[in-house]
């Protein structure tokens, strides 16, 4: 099988000059995580035949098409300039030119601002269409070896401990695997945090370099990859973190209870105290109205 940066076959490529127009649109093209080998026969057709191509890097997507042998006029699109370029690609479209946005590697709008021009796209009732593909995110799931029937996809945490913290507390208890990505320069410490905040035996996955030849894929509960990776160091390329869903909540102390609805009475109504101490302990609405009913009277 061909990794890295190995040519395509040219019976593919001389199939594509025989690709007729595409219609005028916006067509979002999922491109290689690393083995640019992975790219789909559809993408490659319709990198060939759009007018042009919108895309973080200039750099990165011209050694793509280089290695499949395309060659395209190429618009630089990524958060920085997204505000300003933004109008211009809708003036494009609306005369019918067809353009591709491609992350740097991937499906683009996850993690990327392109959402924003896929919504001014539908606002101006100008076709747009998904080219699926490589997946950071679903590679790693399906890799991790942890449940794959409910996940939720957090992109990247904070970079500061208090904030990621945070982050991570609101993370804690949703029942679902979650996918996390992170920098190799902050990983030791965000699992530190995680740890700490999600469980220190709570199943964890790192996987990296995920496609290409030194793929790894380290499975072990968190407090284990925290040790790890603070002794080892920053690992090389890109990763993604994988977490296995929460176990059950342990049911909340009585005396906390009391103390957070104590709290909240002192700015809200009882209804709306219980309702905000209710969603944060999951517990029953009509038992936690009865307990700010009673502290309420006592305090009278």
């Amino acid at each position: 099988m061909p990794r890295g940066d190995e040519p395509s076959a040219g019976a593919a490529e001389s199939k594509l000059s025989e690709t007729p127009p595409l219609p005028g649109g916006l067509y979002l093209v999922a491109t290689p995580i690393g083995n640019a080998a992975d790219i789909t026969l559809r993408a490659m057709e319709t990198l060939s035949t759009v007018d042009a191509i919108a895309c973080e890097d200039t750099r990165v997507t011209a050694k793509l098409l280089a290695i499949h042998g395309l060659s395209k006029p190429l618009i630089v699109y990524h958060e920085h300039n997204a505000e300003k370029l933004r109008p211009r690609l809708i003036q494009r479209l609306q005369k019918g030119e067809s353009v591709a946005l491609v992350s740097d590697a991937g499906t683009p709008l996850v993690s990327d601002p392109g959402y924003k021009l896929v919504r001014a796209c539908r606002d101006n009732a100008i076709p747009v269409t998904a080219l699926p593909g490589p997946s950071a995110v679903l590679g790693a799931l399906v890799l991790s070896g942890l449940p794959t029937n409910r996940f939720l996809f957090a992109g990247f945490l904070p970079t500061k401990t208090g904030p990621r913290q945070k982050a991570l507390s609101e993370l804690a208890w949703i029942p679902a695997t979650l996918v996390i990505m992170e920098s190799p320069r902050r990983l030791a410490a965000a699992l530190r945090d995680m740890a700490e905040i999600l469980g220190a035996g709570r199943e964890a996955a790192v996987t990296r370099e995920l496609t290409k030849m030194f793929e790894e894929v380290r499975q072990a509960p968190l407090a284990d990859l925290a040790a790890h990776y603070a002794e080892a160091g920053a690992p090389k390329g890109e990763v993604t973190l994988v977490i296995a869903p929460p176990g059950e909540k342990p049911a909340p102390d009585p005396a906390d209870i009391d103390r957070m609805l104590v709290e909240a009475l002192g700015r809200n109504s009882v209804r709306d105290a219980a309702a905000q101490v209710a969603q944060s302990t999951g517990l029953p609405r009509r038992q936690i109205y009865n307990r700010a009913l009673a502290l309420k009277k006592d305090k009278t």
